[in-house]
């Protein structure tokens, strides 16, 4: 779909979209049935693009439902370190997130809006757009310091509320009581984007809907954070073999999948499509759409310790069983990167994997448990010998806080077009 108007990057813009540019697409159109809207965004089958890909029609639904007058929140806080897709949408399409919440708010009965977001960049130009396009739907623009955790739905709302940023005990989830006490949508702003385009383009909602946004990176030559990702639009079904070519890694061992929440895939890897069943099956999952391609000089098992020592680092600190369970798996990694683990890691990590999931406020916990039990099943030879002998590629790698895996978000200017190219985004999709 290279180019089509369902597309969030074939007509990626080098500048800021502006309210006239994104009208001419067919946006802000205020003939969309709300009902109708519901059952077109149903009949496509869009999932929701934070991670846990939930219905978002069934989501809509349960909040418009719910007991009292809703309220919507764009969810642009993005906690993965390898993640830049949702502040990139913010910061170069915020009209077209700004649509998608405003529909949602029709969809739902919602009197107000918030856009949830911790980048100064993406803020101004959300901002700008809405004095430049004013919504009928009151939206106030809600900044938080940027976590891992301050993404997570709880934290969203009660930051909203005028708490800090951090998960709470569910239930009552958002949808029942959230913002105000009211049924509240939390929404991926990607996901909001996607609803925006299905009631410009109903036509194409199948095709939209089983379309995703990717962050490919790949650690090849990147000893120090920041690097540039390939921004990419890809329909489900590409196989990762493919995206790694784009992006010129081909020759990787594996991928650190879905941000940090899907953990190490490694040998059969490339053959792996963008099928929800199929990665379920592999013991993986898509999350966010971050991939982090593993080059043929890296260690997986130094790739694991730099993202557990970032989630431990992340920790909200409110579950002791997060602080103690991310404690104790990052500090064996690290012991096997340094050469130093005992006889019986290699198990404590198998247990770990299994007994902690599920048992904190948010998702923290299990990404960590994850990403060990992941690092066994996909490299367990590997494990093994580093159990033998201090491994030099993990020497000359030791955890740094995860910032290796912080990837820059590809600029786009608010000045003059054409002035700063944007080589890295691309539509990579298959006719």
């Amino acid at each position: 779909m290279p180019g089509g108007p369902g597309a969030l990057l074939g007509t990626a813009p080098e500048v800021t979209e502006d309210a006239e540019a994104y009208a001419a697409t067919g946006g802000y159109r205020d003939t969309a049935d709300p009902v109708k809207l519901l059952d077109l965004i149903t009949d496509a089958g869009l999932l929701g693009r934070g991670g846990a890909r939930f219905p978002a029609a069934v989501k809509l639904a349960a909040v418009r439902d719910g007991s009292g007058v809703p309220v919507v929140v764009a969810n642009g806080e993005e906690g993965e370190p390898g993640s830049v897709k949702d502040r990139w949408l913010l910061r170069s399409r915020p009209h077209l997130v700004l649509d998608g919440l405003t529909l949602a708010a029709a969809i739902t009965g919602a009197a107000h809006g918030y856009v949830y977001l911790s980048d100064p960049c993406a803020a101004r130009r959300v901002r700008r757009a809405l004095a430049e396009h004013p919504t009928p739907l009151p939206i106030k623009v809600i900044e938080t310091d940027h976590t891992y955790v301050a993404g997570e739905e709880t934290a969203v709302v009660r930051r909203i509320n005028g708490g800090p940023a951090l998960p709470t005990a569910k239930p009552p989830r958002p949808f029942e009581r959230g913002v105000a006490d009211r049924p509240t949508l939390v929404s991926n702003v990607e996901t909001l984007a996607r609803i925006a385009l299905i009631a410009a383009h109903p036509h194409l909602r199948h095709r939209i809907a089983r379309s995703t946004l990717l962050t490919l990176s790949t650690d090849r030559g990147a000893a120090d954070p920041g690097e540039s990702p390939l921004l990419a639009e890809v329909p489900y079904g590409t196989t990762l073999g493919t995206l790694a070519a784009e992006l010129g890694a081909g020759d990787a061992s594996g991928a650190l999948m879905g941000g940090l929440f899907g953990g190490l895939v490694g040998p059969g890897w490339a053959s792996l499509p963008l099928d929800h069943a199929a990665l379920a099956g592999a013991g993986t999952a898509l999350g966010c759409g971050a991939m982090r391609f593993l080059a043929p000089g890296s260690c997986p098992v130094a790739v694991a310790a730099d993202a557990v020592d970032h989630l431990a680092g992340e920790s909200a600190r409110q579950c002791g069983v997060c602080v103690s369970g991310t404690t104790a798996i990052r500090d064996t990694l690290r012991d096997l990167t340094a050469g130093t683990a005992g006889p019986d890691a290699a198990e404590r990590l198998e247990r770990w994997s299994k007994t902690l999931p599920g048992r904190g406020a948010c998702g923290l916990l299990d990404a960590a448990a994850g990403t060990a039990g992941s690092l066994l099943r996909a490299f367990p030879s590997l494990v093994r010998s580093h159990l033998d002998a201090p491994c030099p590629l993990c020497a000359s790698c030791p955890p740094r806080g995860g910032r290796r895996l912080a990837v820059a978000v590809p600029h786009v200017t608010d000045t003059a077009p054409g002035t700063e190219p944007v080589p890295s985004l691309k539509d990579i999709s298959r006719a």
